[in-house]
């Protein structure tokens, strides 16, 4: 059901607006904000009269941007959230409230009910509050620059020994639960060679170390071969053990060399990335392609895609959503590095690739192909300021939700650093103008 505005009892309510500096940098981006754009956009997944009344949208969506941009899980917004009367005039509170307003699972449901489309209009509309409030201009569109980095997922390092440790634990779990009989479920000897695999890889002991994931896999293999003879006959059970038998066959079918492989259990589409990274060699999870304006890092597109496909082939989709987001048909310059050889956007743009020989250009041509590599600061304060760096929300759709997330806290941090920087100059010309007329006041005191 759509949230009602109920007005009773706030008699002895404390008024959020007498609390609040309204030169607040989040006061004054709440009202930059056009919040009825999502009440139209998201209005529609609400039945009319059916179920409990929801929260307010604009809570909702409040919510979303202060996690992104202040780095926070959901039970830290919703804790703090509590404690700030700036938060909950900016999700659109009167009255300051002294209780959580949702319970933090609800923004994992609300994120999943709007998915990646409907956190692409928060990105577009911190897009239009930046050309708003002349923190980007339209010709700033006519220059940008796009990059790819690697987004992690939340999971361990992927070791052979720890995969079939977990995966035979799992089945055996799964098997006592649905009251299948188990001729041997290996979790003593199954623990006892995990542990010295690791005791021996940590001695050098390799051959010995071999031999102790030889047997995790062959106690996997056995658990699986037994629990399949069990449940040949019955459909139910089998959809029940559908996932983990699928990941165990998979598991004990890859090798060194092998494809698409699997790398984690509860997430089996994550991909190992290399960049080259001399500190980090290998990178789990998925790829993100980021576009920027050229002159002054804002980002007008981010899009996450499933596993590790060639920088080249990401461009196009890319440069379609900035286009969406800007509301342009065909885009001006697009400065890339090498490794978007063979893109395919010449009907799109004019992507200029910055390789061996640039510096040979025009002058006028030569400056704004040096303003490629500024996305690479972007993508670092992305990971490590926008929780871009390790991606704790399930799935490929996770995946996409979190890189537009991180994409939009990051466009809100520079609004907000609009306001700061004009609220500490003002303060520095008031105070100017305090002190001046302190010492003309004690000039006429001396005279």
């Amino acid at each position: 059901m759509k949230a009602k505005n109920n007005k009773a009892g706030l008699l002895f309510q404390q008024p959020l607006k007498p609390l609040v500096n309204p030169d607040h940098s989040l006061v004054q981006l709440s009202e930059a904000v056009n919040w009825s754009r999502f009440e139209e956009k998201f209005g529609t997944l609400y039945s009319p009269d059916l179920g409990r009344p929801a929260k307010p949208i604009r809570l909702m969506v409040g919510l979303q941007y202060l996690k992104y941009t202040f780095n926070l899980s959901d039970e830290a917004v919703v804790a703090g959230w509590i404690e700030n009367p700036y938060w909950q005039y900016f999700c659109g509170e009167r009255y300051f409230q002294h209780e959580p307003p949702i319970d933090p699972t609800s923004m994992t449901k609300w994120r999943n009910k709007v998915k990646s489309d409907g956190l692409e209009e928060l990105l577009a509309e911190t897009i239009k509050a930046g050309l708003k409030l002349k923190v980007i201009k339209k010709s700033d569109f006519n220059k940008l620059v796009a990059d790819t980095t690697v987004q992690q997922k939340n999971i361990t390092y992927p070791t052979d020994a720890k995969l079939c440790h977990r995966l035979r634990s799992k089945l055996v779990a799964l098997a006592k639960a649905t009251q299948i009989h188990l001729r041997q479920s290996y979790e003593r000897v199954g623990k006892r060679a995990y542990v010295m695999q690791g005791r021996y890889r940590r001695a050098r002991k390799f051959k010995e170390a071999k031999k102790e994931v030889k047997k995790l896999r062959n106690y996997l293999r056995r658990i699986t071969k037994e629990i399949e003879r069990n449940i040949a006959d019955n459909n139910q059970l089998r959809m029940i053990f559908d996932t983990l038998l699928q990941a165990a066959k998979k598991l004990l079918a890859q090798t060194k060399k092998s494809k698409n492989k699997l790398y984690s259990i509860h997430e089996p589409h994550v991909c190992c990335i290399a960049k080259g990274k001399s500190h980090k060699k290998y990178e789990f999870g998925n790829k993100v392609g980021i576009v920027t304006t050229a002159k002054n890092n804002f980002i007008v597109g981010a899009l996450g895609f499933e596993g590790n496909p060639y920088d080249g082939h990401t461009l196009q989709a890319n440069l379609r959503q900035t286009m969406k987001f800007i509301g342009r048909k065909k885009l001006g310059d697009v400065y890339v590095d090498g490794g978007y050889k063979k893109h395919g956007c010449e009907d799109i743009g004019n992507v200029e690739i910055v390789e061996r020989g640039w510096r040979k250009k025009k002058r006028s041509i030569k400056r704004w192909l040096k303003r490629r590599s500024s996305i690479e600061p972007t993508i670092g304060h992305l990971k490590e300021d926008n929780r871009l760096a390790r991606n704790f929300l399930k799935g490929v759709e996770g995946d996409k939700m979190n890189a537009l997330g991180s994409a939009f806290g990051y466009n809100m941090r520079k609004l907000l650093k609009k306001f700061t920087f004009a609220l500490i100059f003002t303060l520095q010309i008031v105070g100017f103008y305090r002190n001046l007329g302190i010492k003309n006041k004690l000039k006429t005191q001396l005279i």
